[in-house]
């Protein structure tokens, strides 16, 4: 279907005729994986459409979609990237106002389009859907739009490659020698190129994005330093985008640049980096003034540049193309008296910052993949940062419309053609859907979502025992935590499709989602449901043992994990006479988890109005602590503990950044009393130790003001706010 009007959809012709694949199905059925042919693979195409205008440009837009990818420029000047991934039946189009870039007389239109072509968590690809659609309006009527007449090449520069990652992104060894210098321009010479095929079969399903395209920009690097045969960049701490530089060198002379995370114990960039990618590329120099440019994004810190002849080095352009989600620095602000907890919140901030890219990612480099569990903490923390519900509704959204048509139970991935599935995280989504209205007071939304949220519970419906109780969740991953090592002992076999019994944790995430679909309803006032006080009934009895006022991680054990006591105690399916012990448990254990659960400890903690013990948590030290991270150098909150506690911890994710809803909500004590913030709900529970908070952030009717300063707190909210419930 075309919202652009009368534009057609146009691609490479070597695409014509393919017929798309289905790449969709559970991820545990058999299937017959699909041949793809390997030169339709990290396909790089440059279009151009040349056209006059007659009349002064008082107003113009552009809008515009490709699959997989652009990057659009109008007259030379960089216009913006996109779209959104998505699947091809709710497919994203952009629009942008170009009246700056437009002017009476020849103008061009220049896109770089790629397409990837593996199935991968970064790309809705490999499915032989490729090209672009695009339309210009001028002054209020359609100038240009795309069709057969749009010219198009390939970009040969992109040389030899490798994958890295899971079939994240291709290598860019990128020889100059083959480059097309000026095709962004006016006057250059399409002549030779070909005429675009009209696809007049295509199959999009297109959707205004919901979401601003990505604010991309340039920064320069905070040291640069001579080593043997070049250069070590410093950019300060971690970004995620891509580095660019000049070079004048012979015809042939190759440059080799390495990415890293970190450096070695030698100061080198180690680019063979944890995460299992290699961020190590050639660039080979056409012999004149020539400019690196990659074009997809890595997460990286450090960067060396290698050449044989460094005289063709120049330094003084060394710099990145920093790419991420729009976001105002001053949406967010905060600073205390505890310079620990300073750097904690930093990390924190800068991961959900360099973490949101088109949406959320579980990390920017090995996966850039949108997780659904993972969202339950970044969406809370993001909403914080930003000040901005919109990724956070899209998000919600492309799991309801994107992954519940490949299976009514969710996806835990999605956009993206990988089909993975995990049961705790499907159960997680009515929460996270309750959460975003409670920010938003979008209530239009929420009965436009509850629908789906009642189709997966029902989903989860085929395995209920008669007393209520998930058995045997086998279709889906039971996760608990990960990764494996950071499960506290879990004495239950999770082993994908083979899970044989009753178990704790699933059964108190569905007993979240039912606490939470009970509350939905009650907001659209519908009738409550009855069954929350007999499924907490046969819960208890099936994993409470009273004698240790303790719960057991499944029927037929006697270990009480610190994941098994956790959740009941967060959800009120811990009894009053075990709260004191299960709070002694974590009091013990700590953080024996992973970051993703360290959340759930937290808001557990809170549950339990143990608010000494939960900020202890967050400013601790520990090997299992935030200020581990920030004592190993961390500059984005990462992916363990520890970059040694997982075999391929990446140093950018974003699913470690609970510390800042908790502190908001919990230790300063300010939450929505009413949805959308209308009623300001503040309960404040400060410890002695920190003499001073600086903190604001916005809501829908505006800003949020805190101070605590020599022991007096002011609180400023937005007009026609009310306050209640304080405190002190």
């Amino acid at each position: 279907m075309n919202n652009l009007g009368s534009a057609k959809w146009i691609m490479d012709q070597r695409f014509n005729g393919l017929q798309p694949i289905d790449v969709y199905h559970k991820e545990l059925a058999h299937v017959e994986p699909s041949e793809h042919s390997e030169a339709l693979q990290n396909v790089h195409t440059l279009v151009r459409k040349t056209f006059v205008l007659e009349e002064h440009v008082s107003e113009a837009l552009l809008q515009l979609t490709a699959d997989d990818y652009y990057k659009v420029y109008v007259n030379g000047q960089f216009v913006g990237q996109g779209p959104a991934q998505s699947n091809y039946y709710h497919y994203y189009y952009n629009k942008y106002d170009v009246s700056e870039y437009l002017q009476q007389g020849d103008n061009i239109i220049a896109v770089h389009v790629y397409y990837h072509g593996l199935i991968s968590r970064s790309y809705n690809s490999g499915d032989y859907r490729q090209g672009l659609l695009a339309e210009l309006s001028v002054n209020g009527s359609t100038q240009v739009h795309t069709d057969k007449t749009w010219k198009y090449t390939t970009a040969e520069e992109y040389g030899p490659t490798s994958v890295i990652g899971y079939n994240t992104q291709f290598l860019e060894n990128i020889d100059s020698r083959l480059q097309l210098n000026g095709w962004r321009e006016r006057g250059f010479d399409d002549s030779g190129w070909l005429f675009a095929w009209e696809h007049l079969e295509d199959d999009h399903l297109l959707v205004l994005q919901p979401t601003p395209t990505l604010s991309v920009y340039e920064i320069k690097p905070q040291q640069v330093k001579r080593i043997d045969e070049g250069y070590l960049i410093d950019f300060g701490h971690e970004i995620t985008g891509q580095f660019t530089m000049k070079a004048h060198g012979q015809s042939g002379q190759t440059i080799e640049v390495r990415c890293g995370e970190e450096l070695l114990p030698d100061q080198r960039v180690r680019y063979q980096m944890r995460c299992n990618c290699t961020y190590q590329e050639i660039w080979t120099l056409s012999g004149e003034r020539d400019e690196l440019e990659f074009y997809d994004y890595k997460a990286f810190r450090y960067v060396e540049v290698i050449a044989e002849d460094e005289s063709a080095l120049q330094p003084e352009t060394f710099a990145a193309i920093v790419r991420h989600y729009p976001l105002d620095e001053k949406a967010c602000q905060f600073e205390s008296s505890n310079p620990l907890l300073n750097s904690i919140w930093s990390i924190c901030a800068n991961g959900i910052t360099y973490g949101t890219q088109e949406n959320y990612v579980d990390c920017p480099s090995r996966e850039k993949g949108q997780y659904l569990g993972d969202n339950t903490v970044i969406t809370h923390a993001h909403a914080y940062v930003s000040g901005d519900l919109r990724m956070i509704r899209k998000a919600i959204e492309d799991f309801a419309l994107l992954s519940s048509r490949v299976c009514p139970g969710l996806m835990a991935v999605a956009p993206g053609h990988f089909m993975q599935e995990i049961a705790d995280f499907s159960l997680q989504w009515p929460m996270q859907l309750l959460q975003y209205y409670k920010l938003s007071g979008d209530r239009e939304f929420l009965e436009s979502m509850y629908p789906v949220a009642e189709q997966m519970m029902d989903y989860f419906d085929r395995y209920k025992r008669q007393d209520g109780l998930l058995d045997s969740v086998n279709d889906k991953w039971n996760l608990v935590d990960w990764p494996e090592n950071a499960r506290d002992g879990y004495d239950f076999s999770l082993k994908k499709g083979h899970i044989e019994g009753c178990h704790n944790v699933i059964n108190a995430f569905y007993y979240g989602a039912l606490q939470s679909m009970s509350d939905i309803r009650e907001e659209l006032q519908m009738p409550r449901r009855d069954d929350l006080e007999v499924f907490c009934a046969s819960f208890r009895h099936a994993f409470y043992r009273p004698d240790q006022k303790l719960f057991v991680d499944a029927e037929g054990s006697e270990h009480a994990s610190l994941h098994a006591n956790v959740l009941p105690l967060l959800f009120g399916l811990a009894p009053e006479e075990a709260v004191t012990s299960i709070v002694g448990l974590i009091r013990t254990k700590r953080f024996s988890c992973g970051v993703y659960m360290a959340y759930f400890v937290l808001k557990a903690l809170a549950a339990a109005k143990e608010y000494e013990l939960l900020y202890d948590l967050i400013v601790s030290d520990d090997l299992h602590s935030w200020g581990n991270m920030v004592k190993e150098g961390a500059t984005t909150c990462y992916e363990a503990w520890s970059k040694e506690l997982k075999w391929n911890t990446s140093l950018c994710h974003p699913w470690a950044s609970a510390p800042i809803p908790l502190f908001i909500e919990e230790i300063v004590g300010l939450k929505p009393a009413s949805p959308g913030w209308e009623k300001v709900s503040f309960e404040p529970h400060l410890p002695d130790s920190l003499r001073e908070i600086r903190l604001s952030f916005r809501v829908p009717a505006g800003e949020v003001q805190f101070e605590l300063k020599d022991g007096l707190i002011s609180l400023n909210v937005p007009e026609g706010v009310a306050v209640v419930k304080q405190v002190g």
